[in-house]
């Protein structure tokens, strides 16, 4: 891991960062709406992001939330940390209610249906994101108290 990505990454595994990272959550959400997910806070770093647009599982209501991803298998890997926080975040509770979702990535809008990994499955994908981005593992030492839900995002087709 080099460049910024490389500098980001050690910062991204202290407390004070998973604290200023869900403070950038609304400003990453706004760059990446008005640029058609070309751009966001992630991204300026060198971080692949995209703005994943879930249905909320009690108002119906669309619900937007800027993410790291990976690829792998033909689709995106996408992490359910909350920074390590007590609780799933919102948008995986959304995706179990209801999987079909669009991912905005590079101004490309794509229709995807989420599925959680579980097992060895899980295990792998957890790893392959963790060497991308390896806050992961500090997350998961945080939220101890929980399983952090790992999700591959396949394109619909057709």
């Amino acid at each position: 891991m080099t460049g910024l990505r490389g500098v980001f990454a050690g910062f991204g595994k202290s407390k004070a960062f998973a604290v200023l990272g869900k403070a950038l959550v609304p400003a990453d959400r706004v760059l990446l709406r008005v640029s058609g997910g070309r751009f966001g806070v992630g991204s300026a770093v060198g971080l692949r992001t995209m703005l994943l647009t879930t249905i909320g599982r009690k108002t119906g209501e669309p619900r937007q939330v800027p993410l790291l991803y990976v690829e792998r298998d033909g689709g995106y890997i996408v992490i359910g940390s909350n920074w390590g926080g007590e609780n799933h975040p919102a948008w995986s509770a959304n995706l179990l209610a209801e999987p079909r979702a669009t991912a905005s990535i590079s101004g490309r809008a794509i229709a995807v249906t989420g599925r959680l990994l579980e097992g060895d499955e899980r295990e792998k994908m957890w790893n392959a994101v963790a060497e991308y981005w390896p806050a992961y593992d500090r997350y998961a030492d945080r939220a101890a108290h929980r399983e952090i839900r790992v999700f591959l995002l396949s394109e619909q087709r057709g």
